[in-house]
């Protein structure tokens, strides 16, 4: 089937890892964005690969009963929230689909049943940080192309996806509670009244670059504006607007970016307001945000993963814990009262300073907390200097564990090990070694990020024998 072709009536039967809806035609597999399954649809082919079509609904001939109608403006353009077309439970059900085919199909392993998925209390607003990117000349939807009228250019929202210089102006995102649109819209509205150069990226001109949004369950808000030079003028006049216009943020910063792309762990970040970092409160512990520190972006579904990761790891006191890709320090710091020790280890020295910092002021006086490369600084004369781990905690970023570090903890032979994994599919890849020492005795999946495809899942592993 050519590129262009049209599908009459395609049937959608299931939904991929990557959350299109998934159809056959003539024994060849039919992706379908922004479909669910049980539609029926009129597809139009806009894709051809080696084993695959790719399309999008022209007409949704039968609507499934697991659809829902979208409840923001911008869905099919915003690259965020791509599962609002379907229910919550649906989304709950196809998250645990996919954690099951990933362990069953790639692990090759014996598993346990799964435990049912810990879904959210909240499905919108839920984050608690937003990353903003102003255009000079921002994504002009169809309506508005259509209407042959002149429009501003400028905008403060997205990128849409796999457009690295495409942004969507948004002028409501149900991803993060208020403040946060006020914020966007009249920062938007302010920058434009006043002539504020919005940054072309093709160009690589324009003071303006981006906005982050960080907020928390305590009530502190963070703001940081980054540009791509430094015209102090324009910076005060904006960041005065903010502070008067918005009293209720209490860390108000802004970073000057020369460099190609908004990556600024590297540069320094400037105190314009307020405090230069932001508390968040999970159970009993307090946590220390700066604008360059890590923490998982949905606060409250995090306790709820932390807790079943405590769970799993069943500690009575007596342990020695190594927590693996520690961030910084808030599973370590979470379970350390029910360990004899921690010993966190992360790549980012500056989210370990900040780990120390959190145990510090929680009064944890029994972790430790290391930065390097797993891979390297996890070995053999590491072991023998801090001790062999009764209980392993690992948390890796979404391409899973290095292949060294995931023979090493087979090698190592801890009692337990306790796998939290935002990619099912590496999780899966990295049991399959494991499971030669080990067995899979628990899986419980928990859904971090609703209205998207993501899933987070811990896997708990015993030692055979």
């Amino acid at each position: 089937m050519k590129k262009g072709a049209t599908i009459d009536s395609l049937e959608i039967t299931g939904i991929s890892s990557e959350g299109k809806g998934v159809g056959r035609t003539n024994g060849q597999v039919v992706f379908v964005k922004e479909t669910v399954p049980g539609d029926v649809v009129r597809a139009k082919v806009i894709g051809k690969k080696k084993k695959f079509l790719e399309a999008y609904a022209e007409e949704i001939l039968t609507k499934s009963n697991e659809r829902s109608e979208p409840f923001c403006e911008h869905f099919g353009l915003c690259g965020g929230c791509k599962w609002q077309h379907m229910s919550y439970e649906a989304q709950l059900k196809y998250k645990l689909g996919h954690v099951e085919d990933n362990l069953s199909k790639l692990s090759g392993l014996e598993l346990p049943a799964m435990n049912p998925i810990v879904g959210s209390d909240q499905t919108s607003f839920y984050r608690n940080k937003l990353e903003f990117t102003f255009s000079n000349f921002r994504w002009l939807t169809k309506e508005e192309i259509d209407s042959g009228e002149e429009h501003v250019r400028t905008g403060l929202g997205f990128h849409i996806p796999k457009q690295y210089n495409k942004i969507i102006n948004v002028n409501k995102c149900h991803l993060q509670a208020d403040p946060s649109n006020e914020i966007r819209l009249k920062v938007k509205d302010f920058a434009d009244a006043h002539g504020l150069p919005f940054y072309d990226v093709k160009k690589q001109v324009g003071l303006l670059r981006n906005l982050i949004i960080r907020t928390t369950t305590t009530g502190d808000l963070m703001v940081i504006l980054q540009v791509f030079y430094r015209d102090q003028e324009l910076i005060d006049l904006l960041m005065n607007f903010l502070k008067k216009e918005f009293p209720q943020i209490t860390s108000l910063m802004y970073v000057v970016n020369e460099k190609g792309n908004d990556s600024f762990s590297d540069l320094d970040v400037e105190l314009f307001a307020g405090n230069d970092h932001i508390m968040e409160q999970m159970g009993d512990l307090k946590f220390k945000i700066g604008p360059k520190s890590f923490y998982q972006t949905n606060s409250e579904q995090a306790h709820e993963l932390y807790k079943v990761a405590a769970a799993f790891a069943g500690l009575n006191g007596s342990e020695l814990v190594y927590d693996l890709y520690t961030g910084t320090g808030t599973i370590a710091n979470f379970v350390a009262r029910s360990a004899k020790k921690v010993i966190g280890i992360e790549y980012v020295e500056e989210a370990i300073a900040d780990a120390k910092v959190n145990s510090e002021i929680n009064g944890i006086t029994n972790t430790d907390f290391y930065a390097g490369d797993m891979k390297d600084l996890l070995g053999n004369e590491f072991i023998s200097k801090h001790g062999k781990p009764d209980v392993i905690i690992t948390d890796p970023p979404r391409a899973g564990m290095h292949p060294r570090v995931t023979q090493l903890l087979a090698d190592l032979k801890a009692d337990r090990i306790v796998y939290v994994s935002c990619n099912p599919a590496t999780q899966a890849r990295d049991l399959e070694v494991l499971g030669k020492v080990y067995d899979v005795v628990k899986i419980q999946p928990v859904d971090m990020f609703p209205q998207t495809q993501h899933v987070e899942n811990v896997v708990l592993l015993v030692l055979k024998g």
